[in-house]
Formats: C-alpha cells, structure tokens, sequence
C-alpha cells in the first residue's frame, strides 16, 4: 500500500438519538444517526400500515382475481 494517500482509520462508537450505541469502524471521528435497527419500526416490529382510500384492500382483491385465473 502507497503511503500517504489512504485515510486515517478510526475505532468509533456510532450513536443513535435512542441511546442505543454500536461500536464500529468508520473514517470519521464521530457518527451519530437518528434512526438505528433498534428503534426502526420496520425492525422493531412496531410498523403500522396506514391504508389511505382502501388501497390495501383493492390490492388483496385483485391479487386474489389473479390468483385464481
């Protein structure tokens, strides 16, 4: 490897607006994010579908037409 031309590598701590903290390697100094797997609510387990106009439901009917063509 050349000399010179490579960043300088740190041992970090990444933070996330909940608290949780994960130690991870990173060419910055400092990482702190707002969303982590933690509190992600897709993850989390906590995800709500919000239907806006039965969307939803007009999906599951034409998928359920489909499927028995």
């Amino acid at each position: 490897m050349k000399e010179g031309i490579h960043p300088k590598y740190y041992e970090v701590t990444a933070t996330c607006v909940c608290g949780n903290k994960v130690e991870i390697g990173s060419t910055k100094e400092q990482i702190r994010v707002e969303i982590c797997g933690n509190c992600h609510p897709f993850y989390s387990g906590q995800q709500k579908i919000i239907d806006t106009e039965g969307r939803v439901d007009r999906f599951v009917k034409r998928y359920k037409k489909a499927e028995t063509n």
